[in-house]
């Protein structure tokens, strides 16, 4: 009897020292989850611009390699979110329909976001999500994003994109997904087949393992968490006003910025903080174009539609900076200003 009430006490001792190791863990894995916090960007920058650029170019390989050019200057930038506003009032909201041709208005809008989007989207993810298209014809004489979740085969990375695949589960276990690896990933959950999906890769357990495990986080986890540059999401706004008034934000851009030679210096501005900001540009005829033919707009100058007016290149030797340029221009005049903006109190 007294052995038998040994051995329970052992047991108890047993199952205590357990219990709180794994307390133990828990109370660590959470304070390594606040300091990966600390390291996430919780800010936003949105760029809009019209895609009447396009009708500037003289043919589709000039049209698609401009295209081309705003999405890797957008990359480089770290830009969250690309909206093409119509200038013209076409009044297109989707990138269904076919490319019809180069005229004064060949859907410049829906051929720019398109291409936008293909080159967002990892070289794996192609085949699944952009089935052939005539506006897609040169997409493949395009230099690479090579954004941070554009992975190589073998390359180890918490996150990964996946589509979700057509395959039978057992029941109660999640979906499959081609995350563009040698072995697919099980989620933690049944989803959709032919969706695409952000997914937080686990630790292999066992390297002979036929699939790899993972949990689906949102879109912007890798952003928020990591800091990590998770590439950019592409809106279509049928006027200027729509570039606000349809902003994926609850609480709506609380920076926006307009550009334009007429504006203010770029050197003398000081940038409030801020969760999510939009800078606009304009096309040929400047901003003024866009609020012309907007119908919702009672204004005829730009400046007031934004909280900053800014000329980003000061007295430029050229009557013109073409949209391209000035996103260069503009984004990389801006970063000191948004990066002394966004710094926390810790920082400093």
């Amino acid at each position: 009897k007294a052995e038998k009430k040994k051995w329970k006490e052992m047991k108890l001792l047993k199952k205590l020292e357990k219990q709180r190791m794994r307390e133990l863990a828990e109370k660590q894995a959470e304070k390594q989850e606040e300091q990966v916090e600390d390291k996430g960007r919780h800010y936003t920058l949105s760029v809009a611009l019209p895609g009447s650029i396009l009708n500037n170019a003289q043919s589709l390989e000039l049209r698609t390699y401009l295209a081309g050019q705003i999405a890797r200057a957008c990359a480089i930038f770290c830009v969250d979110e690309i909206i093409v506003f119509d200038e013209h009032g076409e009044d297109v909201k989707s990138v269904e329909g076919d490319f019809e041709g180069i005229g004064r208005r060949g859907k410049a809008c829906v051929q720019l976001a398109r291409i936008l989007q293909y080159l967002e989207c990892p070289q794996y993810l192609r085949k699944s999500f952009f089935p052939k298209h005539e506006d897609l014809q040169f997409a493949g004489l395009l230099n690479p994003l090579d954004s941070p979740h554009h992975m190589r085969v073998d390359e180890d990375s918490e996150y990964r994109e996946g589509v979700v695949l057509d395959r039978p589960t057992k029941p109660g276990r999640g979906s499959f997904v081609n995350c563009g690896m040698r072995k697919e990933v099980q989620i933690d959950r049944q989803l959709n087949p032919g969706l695409r999906v952000t997914v937080r890769l686990e630790e292999p357990q066992k390297a002979e393992a036929k699939v790899r495990k993972g949990t689906v986080v949102s879109s912007h986890h890798p952003r928020t968490v990591s800091g990590l540059y998770w590439g950019y999401s592409v809106r279509l706004a049928s006027c200027l006003s729509a570039v606000f008034s349809e902003c994926p934000f609850r609480e709506g851009y609380d920076l926006s910025i307009g550009t334009s030679e007429r504006g203010s210096s770029v050197d003398q501005a000081t940038l409030p903080s801020f969760r999510h900001a939009l800078v606009v540009f304009g096309g040929l005829e400047g901003l003024e174009a866009g609020v012309d033919v907007d119908p919702n707009l009672e204004v005829t100058d730009p400046s007031v539609l934004f909280d900053f007016y800014l000329n980003t290149c000061p007295s430029q030797g050229s009557r013109t900076i073409r949209t391209e340029e000035a996103l260069l221009i503009s984004l990389s005049a801006l970063r000191p200003h948004i990066n002394e903006a966004v710094k926390t109190p810790s920082d400093s």
